[in-house]
């Protein structure tokens, strides 16, 4: 996997890039970064496969606007610089497949609003189009407070257990402290930055109820950040669906179930390049 970078109205942008072929765009969450994709770094050989670091995580610098919106640019404007060749060969893609996880997805629905035209589908894995109610505001809130009180590292290490599954805890715990052991690189303005940004996103529920785009829901039994039941009332809202439930999961089922993600990706990915034709 190819390490690169762009510079983006004066800031770093970190990614990863690889292959040839249909271009797929997977985005990390909150106290990640691109590493938390890297199971599937060679699960899709036939694809061109770009990876970043959103602003303000890992080797990329934040932004003047952290906001979803603001985000999204920043990928937009990735997008355009390493696809830009693309756009003018006859019989490639002119639009690509993106998919979030979690704060990702945000971010995902962020760009679906606004350049939908540069999407062929898209996808919410452990992630809500719904906004944050006001029992998640405070929790949030109260996440700032601590991460200004006890700095960023000792948030992401109190919080990240509690991504996982019972069955990661009790089966695979090494990958719980890997994860803890990756987080060590935030700034306490980035995390703040962001939960700030996720208690003021909207709802984009209406993105999905106008998508004519194929949709790919993932979705983690034991998942308490998106519960279960929550992202399902929203996978019936796109004209078409993918719904996935990774029994073993909570949060981070591209870590805890790794060749079952790796399935569903590539499934989803086929079946979108296939029936779906360059715009």
């Amino acid at each position: 996997m190819e390490q690169k970078e762009i510079t983006i109205k004066g800031k770093k942008l970190a990614y990863r890039c690889k292959g040839e072929g249909a271009v797929v765009v997977l985005l990390h969450g909150f106290g990640e970064d691109g590493n938390v994709w890297q199971n599937q770094y060679d699960a899709f050989p036939a694809l061109k496969l770009i990876i970043p670091d959103l602003p303000g995580s890992g080797a990329s610098e934040i932004i003047d606007d952290m906001s979803m919106e603001g985000l999204a640019e920043s990928i937009k404007a990735l997008i355009e610089h390493e696809t830009a060749s693309l756009f003018f060969k006859e019989g490639e893609p002119h639009s690509v497949i993106m998919i979030g996880h979690s704060m990702g997805g945000y971010i995902t629905l962020a760009f679906a609003e606004k350049y939908h035209h540069m999407l062929r589908g898209f996808g919410l894995f452990h992630s809500t189009a719904f906004a944050d109610s006001e029992e998640k505001k405070q929790i949030r809130q109260k996440g700032i407070k601590f991460i200004q009180s006890h700095g960023p590292f000792e948030f992401l290490k109190t919080s990240i257990p509690n991504l996982f599954s019972p069955v990661t805890k009790e089966k695979s715990a090494h990958l719980i402290e890997d994860q803890i052991s990756a987080s060590h690189n935030f700034s306490a303005a980035a995390l703040v930055s962001y939960y700030v940004s996720m208690i003021n996103r909207p709802e984009r529920t209406e993105i999905l109820k106008q998508t004519h785009l194929p949709v790919l829901f993932v979705f983690g039994k034991y998942d308490t950040a998106v519960p279960l039941r929550e992202g399902l009332e929203q996978s019936y809202l796109p004209e078409l669906s993918y719904i996935h439930i990774l029994n073993e999961s909570g949060h981070m089922g591209m870590i805890e179930e790794r060749v079952e993600a790796d399935s569903l990706l590539r499934n989803y990915i086929a079946s979108v390049t296939k029936t779906t034709q360059p715009e």
